[in-house]
Formats: C-alpha cells, sequence, structure tokens
C-alpha cells in the first residue's frame, strides 16, 4: 500500500512538472501582443482567417462594437473579404497592458479609415483582449469592442426657423426647460442648469456637441412646433410646448 501511494505521489510530480514545463518560459511582452494584434485587424479586408484560427481559443468570447456575442466558431465564420469598391485598414495606437504570468490583457485604440467606392470614412474603437498561456502558447480567451462616440456632421444654420422653436417645454409638472435664441445661434436651458448650444443636423434635428443623442423639433398638421423629442438609442423622451399646451 505504501508503495502504491510513493508511486501516485511520484506520478502527480511527474504530471506537474511536465503541466510547468507546458507553460513554462518568459511571459510575453506588450510588443509580441501588439504585432499579433495588429496581424489580426490586417487580415479583416482580405478575409484572412488564420489569424483569427491562430489566436483566438476554441472557448473564447468575442463581443463586437454592437453588443454582439460570439463563440470563435461564429467570429471566424463572419470574416469574409470586403465587398468589390470597398478598402480599408486599421492602426493600433495608445496600447496598455497588464501581464501576469500566463495571463496577459492588452487595451489599444483602433483608428478605422475606410474607403467607399472614393468616399473616405473613419471610425474609432478601443478594444480589451485577454491572452492566456496554456500549452505553451498564448491566445484570446476573451475580447470586447467599444466604438467611441463622434458628434455627426453639422448642418447648416437656419436662424429664420428659431422663432418657431423659442419657448418652454415641460417634461412633468415642474420640470421644465427653455429654448431661446441668440443671433444665429439656439440654446436649450433647463432650470437651474446652464445653457447649452444646439447644432443643427437637418430641419427640426439638433444635437449637443459630444452628447449623444438627437432633439427633433415636433410640428403638427398646421407646422406649429408642438414638441421637443430627446432621443436616445431610439427611445425618446417627450417635452411638450406650454403654449401649446395652454390652447
Amino acid at each position: 500500500m505504501k508503495t502504491l501511494a510513493i508511486f501516485g505521489l511520484l506520478v502527480a510530480t511527474a504530471l506537474g512538472m511536465a503541466s510547468c514545463a507546458r507553460n513554462s518560459g518568459a511571459p510575453i511582452t506588450q510588443e509580441e501582443l501588439m504585432r499579433r494584434a495588429q496581424a489580426i485587424v490586417d487580415a479583416i479586408a482580405s478575409g484572412d482567417r488564420a489569424p483569427f484560427e491562430q489566436y483566438f481559443a476554441a472557448d473564447s468570447i468575442i463581443v463586437d462594437e454592437t453588443g454582439h456575442i460570439m463563440d470563435k466558431k461564429a467570429f471566424v465564420a463572419a470574416q469574409s473579404p470586403l465587398p468589390t469598391g470597398y478598402s480599408g485598414s486599421i492602426k493600433l495606437v495608445k496600447p496598455q497592458s497588464r501581464i501576469m504570468g500566463d495571463t496577459a490583457v492588452l487595451s489599444y485604440d483602433l483608428d478605422e479609415t475606410e474607403t467607399i467606392y472614393g468616399h473616405e470614412m473613419k471610425a474609432r474603437y478601443h478594444e480589451t483582449d485577454t491572452w492566456v498561456r496554456r500549452g505553451g502558447e498564448y491566445q484570446i480567451v476573451a475580447e470586447q469592442v467599444l466604438r467611441y462616440y463622434e458628434d455627426p456632421a453639422p448642418g447648416d444654420t437656419d436662424a429664420k426657423h428659431y422663432p418657431d422653436y423659442v419657448g418652454t417645454y415641460q417634461l412633468a409638472p415642474g420640470v421644465v426647460l427653455a429654448i431661446s435664441a441668440e443671433g444665429d445661434q439656439l440654446f436649450r436651458q433647463r432650470m437651474g442648469r446652464t445653457k447649452e448650444l444646439l447644432l443643427p443636423e437637418a430641419p427640426d434635428l439638433y444635437f449637443r456637441k459630444g452628447v449623444e443623442g438627437r432633439l427633433l423639433f415636433q410640428r403638427d398638421e398646421r407646422r406649429k412646433v408642438i414638441a421637443l423629442i430627446d432621443r436616445r438609442n431610439n427611445e425618446d423622451v417627450v417635452w411638450r410646448r406650454l403654449a401649446v399646451m395652454a390652447k
């Protein structure tokens, strides 16, 4: 019995040493992680699936900028060449990493340039990858991508419509905001707060610099402004115009 116990201990020790040997070696560097990450994004335009197969673990979880959650199989299958007339490139910048033995976390920005039949478009993203060393190889086990918010392109200022908008709007009893005009500028001001400049995007549609969402002046069948719609993530908060409500 004692002999069997000793034999078992030796086997366990050998297995443990073998496992350590497989994961032995210096931890991966930030430079190597960035090289691999750049190879992955360089493969997107051509639809080359090889870097995705190589660097993503079989049990990885991927969350893209739209919130779509995928496993490796679905993620790899989604890779295909850009359509005819499309081209693009992605540059990785501002890397940060935390490397702790067999685990490495890499976080960085992605500056994307895409050309669609001669029209150049740009977008910025932030990505965080978690790499784990198993069997002596580092692979991504989790990835999450976020897209930076960008203001829309401002439209033409049309101050002749400002008198249609100026007034007081109510969300609930005692909760009001004022729309005012000063020259060719339009402002919104919540009660007890500072004024916010409204920038035009399209007729009756405005936005605030650096604030996600749109402000839409709603008109009735007589083209009179009756409400201000604060639209966020396709959901509306409606501020009713008091002058209209009183009629």
